[in-house]
């Protein structure tokens, strides 16, 4: 496949049946091919988006003394910002050049869960940095949901099998701001090539050129959304889930041309996490002569972890 396949979540919730089971086989097809498609009808309006980006450029416009204030020591960078270069791919010793947010989760009515997950942290500075960040993270999450839904229906399953785990879920929402490229870098890129760790990822922000997918070939293709898609893959707790048949995609941010070095980059990804004790041990109708079982058993709290360990954020 050298291109992104484009889905629109309205099928899915039009009430009808054909229209419904279109958009299964089309996202299920995509997820199974490449692990990635583009998708219009999401919960996230052009207010909101516009909201949410102006305040994110307004906090990574705040001195970098503002900044590390909120970086939080002893949380694996969970909660609150991550300063430029601290974060690397797995492998990668050099740091991305990029810095991030973390919003977390919104914990309803669980005071386990609500103890176990850092708190969110509040930017003085900006009074509706934090409010444009709940929202968007809310809208992310009410999407991300009914993408699961129709994955679930795909893969056999009951349509709500995934909405237990992700109800309180430890999903993450991450504003990145790539700044301007000042010199010629040696090894680092914005963001080196990687898959992700969650069930799936929602990405705002990927208009215009940067992203792009590794294919089953080996080639880089480009991964463009259109002003009103969000770009959303599978990650590898999913991947794990469905012993690879749902696809993990490896994928990158590539540094502009050099005409472009002046230019900030900004995006949001939505990481999609489930409740920490959710099993990811291999889905039984994933496993078959062909396809025997490709993983151990393992729960998503410690595949995170080993995961945050092996990306520099969490000291053994």
């Amino acid at each position: 496949m050298n291109s992104i396949p484009s889905v629109d979540l309205s099928d899915f919730l039009s009430g009808d049946a054909d229209r419904k089971q279109k958009f299964v086989d089309a996202i299920g097809k995509a997820y199974e091919e490449i692990g990635f498609v583009a998708l219009k009808g999401h919960f996230l309006d052009d207010d909101l988006v516009e909201k949410l980006y102006t305040e994110v450029k307004n906090f990574f416009n705040l001195p970098v003394e503002t900044k590390r204030k909120y970086e939080i020591p002893g949380i694996g960078g969970q909660r609150g910002y991550v300063s430029f270069g601290k974060e690397s791919a797995k492998g990668k010793k050099e740091g991305d050049l990029k810095e991030f947010w973390h919003f977390g989760q919104y914990v309803e009515n669980n005071p386990k869960l609500e103890a176990e997950y850092p708190k969110n942290v509040i930017v003085e500075e900006l009074p509706e940095f934090n409010k444009a960040g709940k929202e968007a993270y809310r809208m992310l999450e009410k999407t991300a949901k009914y993408v699961l839904r129709a994955l679930a229906l795909h893969l056999g399953l009951e349509e709500t099998y995934f909405d237990a785990y992700i109800h309180n879920g430890n999903s993450i929402l991450r504003p990145i701001h790539y700044p301007p490229i000042t010199e010629e870098p040696k090894e680092a890129v914005r963001a080196a090539a990687h898959g992700d760790i969650n069930l799936i990822t929602l990405l705002m922000g990927a208009q215009g050129r940067g992203l792009q997918v590794q294919n089953h070939k080996g080639e880089w293709i480009d991964a463009i959304a259109e002003p009103d898609e969000l770009m959303i893959n599978v990650g590898d707790m999913l991947s794990r889930h469905t012993n690879n048949k749902l696809k993990s995609t490896i994928h990158r941010v590539i540094n502009p041309p050099k005409e472009l070095w002046g230019t900030s980059r900004y995006s949001v990804p939505f990481f999609m996490h489930p409740i920490s004790d959710m099993k990811l041990n291999v889905l039984e109708g994933c496993i078959d002569k062909d396809n025997p079982k490709a993983f151990d058993d393992i729960t998503a709290g410690e595949f995170l972890t080993e995961r945050l360990i092996e990306l520099g954020l969490i000291k053994k």
